[in-house]
């Protein structure tokens, strides 16, 4: 949903930003699309960093301890963009300050963690909202219409792709930091879109093989993955992740059903088809070059979802409602990734439910 003359006169909510880079960047430019919205200050600990950040994005305040953020009474909503082990933590103060929390993929590093996160949030009477923006992409949400209308019969696979050739900060590759590798980073969208998509059923069972074909030089964590994710009701997902593709992000889902099929790209299907012998400034997220064939994006961020996903979470604390995707969203999708960890390790199928007390996924393949 784009924004109407109407949202104008809604209630505004006051935001701020934990981060300063990729993230954050995405955060501030998508919650400009939401006319209810005032980003009020930003935290980093990096002066130099959080200035910068500040003054591209118009941001008036500015801390290097979000402690200090977190006391300005005008704040209502804060939004992460740390590094994954940091997810916690910030949760945790954010919700004893009372502010509602929006938390960017995956949710944290272990399930402990997760349940600390949730019972923050639940005590303080705040809101604990798991950004997962696949689940607001405009091609992603016409497709689940399609199946909810019965246009594909009994849908029976959902498989979801997102490849492209490594994370734009040093800390992904850093597992003690991020949790893992392309699995965690990239297969948390893919697990969480299918839940959503099946209307979040039990799951069964998770099987997953990976390995680490071109950056082993950077991690100890996997560059390639592939997943099968069995749901309740002979259901099932596919996820297929990869730090190993070269030439740019490439984004997909397929869904297939007993009475017909739904593609969806959201790259290459919308994407300009452009050549250039120089190259010309930005095509597309992770595209190390512009020369030569490209697919140049348009509308990158509303193509992903990232406004209309702070445009709902910003209207569930101005009305009170609840969010479609929630802290307990993302402790479920945690547990699959864990089952999936778990299972590339002993090349075998791993049930739910599953509860491992590990620091970090990646502690379950590399053991």
């Amino acid at each position: 949903m784009r924004p109407t003359r109407e949202m104008e006169f809604l209630k505004e909510i006051g935001v701020g930003i934990i981060g300063s880079q990729f993230e954050a960047g995405i955060q501030a430019e998508s919650l400009k699309a939401v006319p209810n919205a005032k980003i009020i200050a930003a935290a980093s600990p990096t002066e130099a960093h959080i200035k910068s950040f500040a003054q591209k994005y118009g941001i008036p305040k500015t801390f290097t301890n979000y402690k200090d953020m977190l006391k300005i009474g005008e704040i209502e909503i804060v939004t992460l963009a740390l590094p994954n082990y940091l997810h916690a933590q910030a949760t945790i103060d954010a919700a004893e300050a009372g502010k509602h929390v929006i938390c960017e993929k995956p949710l944290c590093m272990n399930l402990k963690e997760a349940d600390q996160m949730i019972d923050a949030c639940r005590k303080n009477g705040v809101k604990l909202m798991y950004a997962e923006e696949l689940c607001f992409a405009p091609k992603y949400v016409r497709a689940k219409q399609l199946a909810d209308e019965g246009a594909l019969g009994k849908v029976y696979l959902v498989k979801q792709c997102e490849k492209h050739f490594g994370p734009h900060s040093d800390w992904f590759w850093d597992v003690n930091r991020s949790g893992g590798g392309v699995l965690f980073d990239m297969g948390c969208h893919a697990f969480e879109f299918m839940r959503w998509f099946y209307d979040k059923p039990p799951v069964e069972s998770v099987y997953a093989d990976m390995d680490t074909h071109v950056h082993g030089s950077l991690t100890k964590g996997e560059d390639d993955s592939l997943a099968i994710v069995r749901f309740q009701g002979k259901r099932k997902g596919l996820a297929e992740d990869s730090w190993a593709k070269r030439g740019g992000m490439d984004d997909r889902v397929e869904i297939f059903g007993s009475e017909g099929v739904v593609y969806a790209y959201l790259h290459m299907g919308i994407a300009l088809i452009t050549y250039s012998e120089k190259g010309y400034g930005y095509a597309v997220e992770k595209a190390p070059s512009s020369k030569g064939w490209t697919f140049t994006i348009y509308e990158e961020l509303w193509n992903y979802g990232f406004p209309q996903e702070m445009m709902h979470f910003v209207d569930c604390v101005a009305n009170d409602k609840k969010p479609i995707e929630t802290g307990e969203d993302g402790k479920a999708m945690l547990e699959m990734i864990l089952a999936a960890y778990k299972s590339a390790r002993s090349g075998k199928k791993v049930t739910l439910p599953f509860r491992p007390s590990v620091q970090k996924p990646i502690d379950l393949w590399l053991k």
